[in-house]
C-alpha cells in the first residue's frame, strides 16, 4: 500500500463514522412521512377519513384528473431500484441501496419541493420488475428509475414508458445525458467548433454513455463521427464480444481497436467509464482545443490538472465538485420532474429533455445575478472555459428549467394540465427556491475560496475539535486553537482525530479567560475571526467583544440573529441574545444589519416586524414601537421589503396578510422576523428549533461587530460550529 493510501485511510475512517452517525441520529434514515392536514378533533377526523373522504373518492372516480386536486399524487415521485448498479458499488442489492434512494428523495424535496416514496424492489427479472412498477401508477405522479444495470435498464424503461401514463425517467441515463449535452453545447461555443463536424471518442458503453451519445446525436453530432470503446475495446462492426443492440448502434467500420486509437484527432472525449483510462499522452493526440467530459465518479478518467498540463487549450468537465464545470445530475432531475408534474405530463418526451438541455446551457451564458455572485464569491462566473454549465446551487435553475419543460410538454401534446399563466408559475417557483434549506451553500463556497485564520476559544471541547477536523478536511479555514496544549492533545487522541499541531492548526496556549484572549488576537489581526461561547453565559463573552472589538463603522448597535431550517422555509429571527427591549431606532438599525447578513447567504431579505398588533390594531407601547421602526426603515432604506407591525401568522402567510393589508408589501412568506424584545425572539427561536427545526440551526450570528466574531451557546452541535466557522470566514473583509 502506498504512503498516500496510508494517509487517506484515517480520513476515510472518520468520514465513514460521521456518515453512519448522520444516517443514524437523531432519527434513523433520512426521510419520514408527515401529514399535511391537522387531525386535532372529531371534525378533522370526519373530513380526513369517513365519511368526508368519500366525497374526494367520488370526485376522482368521476374524473381521474381530480386526483391531482384531492391527493398528493400530483407532487409524488417513486424513486425505484433493484440495487443492481448502485453508484460505484455495483450489484449490492436493493436493501443496501436504500440509503442512496432515500438520499435521492432528499434532493428531490430540497431542490424542487417534490415528495418521494423510495421503493427498493427485490426482483432481478426485468419483466417482473416492469409489472411491479407499472402497478404503481395510481399511487404516484412519476417514476424515477435509479441504479439499475445495463442493458436491462433500457428494456425496463422502454416497457414502462409504453405501459404507463405518467413520466418515467431513468436518471442514470437521461440526467447525465442532459447535463453533459448542455456542457458540450457550451464548450463547443467557447472553442468555436461546429457540432456537426466534431469527432467524438467515448470511453464506456453503459446506460449513461449510450444515453449521452443519443442526446448528443439529437443535438447535431453525426453518428458516423462517433467512436466508442468499452472494456472489450473499440466497438466495431462484426465484433461479437459483449455486444447488444444499444452498443451496436454505435459500431463503426474501423480498424482501430483501442481507446488510444480513437482518441487520436478527436475534438471531444466523453468518459462514462472508469478512473484513469485517458492518459496525458492520449490527450496530446487530440485535435486542437479539445473538449474533455471525464464523468467517472468519484475519480474521473483524467484529472483536469493532468489534462491541462498535457493540453493547455483543452476544456475539461468532471463529476466532481472540487473542479470547475461539474456535471451533476442534480442540475436536472428535480426540475424536469417539477415541470412535468406541474403540467400533468403523461410522459417525458425528447422535446422536454432538449428543453432542459437548452435552459441549462442558456443559464450558463446569462450574466450572474446578485444572488449567484454572492453565493459563489471567489469563483469566476463568466461564460468561458471554466464556466460552461451552471453551478448546482444556482438558485435560478428551477425557474429556468421547470417552465421550459412544462412548455415543451404542452407543445408535445402530453400536458394534461397545461400551465396557462407562465408568469405566475415562475413567481410561484421563485417563492419555492429559497425554501430549500441549502442556504448555507453560498457561505461554504465563499469560505473555501478564501480560507482565513479562525480562533476557537474553547479548544479543549470535543465538539470544537471534531468541528475543526471537518473544517480542515473541507478547507474552510486555518484553525487557531486557544487552549492548554496537554488538554488539546489528549482530546484529539481520545476522539481519534487526525489533527496535527503546526500542520492542521496553530496552538495558542491559554492564559485565563480564553474569549478575552481571542478578542485580543482578533483586535491585533493575529487571527481573522473568532468562535466562542461554548462555555458560560452569552453575556460573559459579549462583554469582551464590546470592550475589545467594538462596533463596525456606521453600526450603532450589536445584535444577535439565529436561522432555522424548517421543512418549508428558512427563517431568520432577531434579536435573540443582546438587546432586552430595543427602541424603534435600535430595531431599525438591527433590521438593516440583519438584512445585510441575509444577502451574505445570497438571499433577498423579506422583513416582518412582528407584534401582538396587526396594521395599527393596538396602541400599546410595543406596537407603537414596531410601527415607528417601520416608518424609520421606510425613510432610511426604502428599497428594503418590509411589512409590519404584523402578526406572526400573517408574516408567513400571504393569504392571511391580505385580510389585513390588501395592498401587501411583498409576495409569499417573510424570511426575516424582527421581534419586539429579546424574550420574544429567544423563546420563539427555541420553540421552533425543537418543534419544527429538527435541530438544524445557524447562529447566534453576531451583528454589528467590527470584526467577525460569533458567540455560540453551550448547546451548539458540531454541525453548528462548522456552519458558524464558514460564516465567520465569509464575513472577513
Amino acid at each position: 500500500m502506498s504512503t498516500e493510501s496510508n494517509q487517506e485511510e484515517p480520513r476515510d475512517t472518520q468520514l465513514r463514522a460521521d456518515a453512519l452517525d448522520y444516517h443514524r441520529s437523531p432519527t434513523r434514515g433520512k426521510i419520514e412521512v408527515v401529514a399535511t392536514k391537522p387531525l386535532s378533533n372529531q371534525r378533522d377526523l370526519s373530513l380526513a377519513y369517513s365519511p368526508g373522504v368519500a366525497y374526494a373518492c367520488e370526485e376522482i372516480a368521476a374524473d381521474p384528473a381530480m386526483a391531482a386536486e384531492y391527493t398528493s399524487r400530483g407532487n409524488l415521485v417513486a424513486v425505484i431500484t433493484n440495487g443492481t448498479a448502485v453508484l460505484g458499488l455495483g450489484n449490492i442489492g436493493p436493501l443496501a441501496a436504500k440509503p442512496v434512494m432515500e438520499g435521492k428523495g432528499c434532493l428531490f424535496k430540497k431542490f424542487a419541493g417534490v415528495d418521494v416514496f423510495d421503493l427498493e424492489l427485490d426482483e432481478m427479472d426485468p419483466d417482473k420488475l416492469v409489472d411491479a412498477i407499472a402497478m404503481l401508477e395510481p399511487t404516484v405522479g412519476g417514476i424515477n428509475l435509479e441504479d439499475i444495470k445495463a442493458p436491462e435498464c433500457f428494456y425496463i424503461e422502454k416497457q414502462l414508458r409504453e405501459r404507463m401514463n405518467i413520466p418515467v425517467f431513468h436518471d442514470d441515463q437521461h440526467g447525465t445525458a442532459i447535463i453533459s449535452s448542455a456542457a458540450l453545447m457550451n464548450a463547443l461555443k467557447v472553442v468555436g467548433k461546429d457540432i456537426g463536424r466534431v469527432k467524438l471518442a467515448a470511453s464506456g458503453a453503459g446506460a449513461a454513455a449510450i444515453a449521452c451519445l443519443d442526446m448528443m446525436v439529437s443535438l447535431g453530432v453525426k453518428r458516423e463521427h462517433i467512436y466508442v470503446a468499452d472494456s472489450k475495446g473499440v466497438i466495431y462492426r462484426g465484433r461479437e464480444a459483449d455486444m447488444e443492440a444499444n452498443k451496436a448502434r454505435y459500431a463503426q467500420e474501423i480498424g482501430a481497436r483501442t481507446l488510444a486509437d480513437i482518441v487520436q484527432g478527436a475534438d471531444v472525449f466523453l468518459g462514462c467509464s472508469t478512473a484513469g483510462v485517458l492518459s496525458a499522452a492520449m490527450v496530446r493526440t487530440m485535435a486542437e482545443r479539445p473538449v474533455i467530459l471525464a464523468l467517472a465518479n468519484p475519480e474521473p478518467e483524467i484529472r483536469p490538472e493532468v489534462a491541462r498540463a498535457a493540453r493547455p487549450d483543452c476544456i475539461v468537465a468532471t463529476g466532481r465538485s472540487d473542479y470547475p464545470n461539474q456535471v451533476n445530475n442534480v442540475l436536472c432531475f428535480p426540475y424536469i420532474f417539477r415541470g412535468a408534474l406541474d403540467c400533468g405530463a403523461t410522459r417525458i418526451t425528447e422535446a422536454m429533455k432538449l428543453a432542459c438541455v437548452t435552459a441549462i446551457a442558456e443559464l450558463a451564458e446569462a450574466e450572474a445575478n446578485d444572488a449567484v455572485a454572492a453565493a459563489y464569491a471567489g469563483d469566476d462566473l463568466r461564460f468561458g472555459p471554466d464556466y460552461i454549465i451552471p453551478k448546482p446551487f444556482d438558485p435560478r435553475l428551477m425557474a429556468a428549467i421547470a417552465p421550459a419543460v412544462a412548455r415543451a410538454a404542452e407543445e408535445s401534446g402530453v400536458a394534461a394540465r397545461p400551465i396557462t399563466d407562465m408568469a405566475a408559475y415562475r413567481e410561484r417557483l421563485a417563492e419555492m427556491i429559497y425554501h430549500t434549506g441549502f442556504f448555507m451553500k453560498p457561505v461554504f463556497a465563499k469560505a473555501k475560496a478564501r480560507p482565513r485564520r479562525v480562533a476557537y476559544a474553547e479548544a479543549g471541547d470535543a465538539r470544537v475539535l471534531r468541528a475543526v477536523q471537518t473544517v480542515v478536511d473541507g478547507g474552510l479555514a486555518q484553525p487557531v486553537l486557544i487552549g492548554r496544549a496537554a488538554e488539546v492533545g489528549a482530546a484529539i487522541e481520545h476522539n481519534g482525530l487526525r489533527l496535527r499541531e503546526g500542520v492542521d492548526y496553530t496552538l495558542v496556549e491559554a492564559e485565563g479567560d480564553t474569549t478575552l484572549q481571542g478578542t485580543r488576537l482578533l483586535a491585533r489581526a493575529e487571527v481573522d475571526a473568532l468562535i466562542c461561547g461554548m462555555r458560560g453565559s452569552y453575556d460573559s463573552h459579549l462583554v469582551h467583544v464590546k470592550d475589545v472589538i467594538g462596533m463596525a463603522p456606521g453600526a450603532t448597535v450589536l445584535a444577535a440573529m439565529n436561522a432555522l431550517v424548517l421543512d418549508k422555509l428558512t427563517l431568520f429571527i432577531t434579536d435573540t441574545y443582546v438587546n432586552d427591549s430595543p427602541s424603534a431606532e435600535e430595531l431599525a438599525a438591527i433590521t438593516r444589519l440583519a438584512a445585510a447578513e441575509l444577502r451574505q447567504f445570497g438571499l433577498e431579505p423579506k422583513v416582518a416586524l412582528l407584534s401582538h398588533s396587526n396594521a395599527g390594531s393596538s396602541e400599546r407601547p410595543s406596537a407603537r414601537k414596531m410601527r415607528e421602526a417601520r416608518a424609520l426603515l421606510g425613510a432610511l432604506d426604502p428599497a428594503l421589503c418590509v411589512i409590519g407591525e404584523v402578526h406572526g401568522d400573517a408574516a408567513l402567510s400571504e393569504d392571511i396578510r391580505r385580510l389585513y393589508q390588501p395592498e401587501g408589501g411583498f409576495a409569499g412568506s417573510a424570511n426575516l422576523l424582527v421581534m419586539p424584545s429579546l424574550d420574544a425572539a429567544n423563546i420563539a427561536f427555541n420553540i421552533l428549533k425543537v418543534s419544527s427545526g429538527k435541530g438544524v440551526t445557524v447562529g447566534p450570528i453576531l451583528l454589528g461587530a467590527a470584526k467577525p466574531v460569533h458567540i455560540l451557546s453551550p448547546s451548539a452541535t458540531v454541525r453548528r460550529i462548522v456552519n458558524m466557522t464558514a460564516l465567520a470566514v465569509a464575513g472577513v473583509r
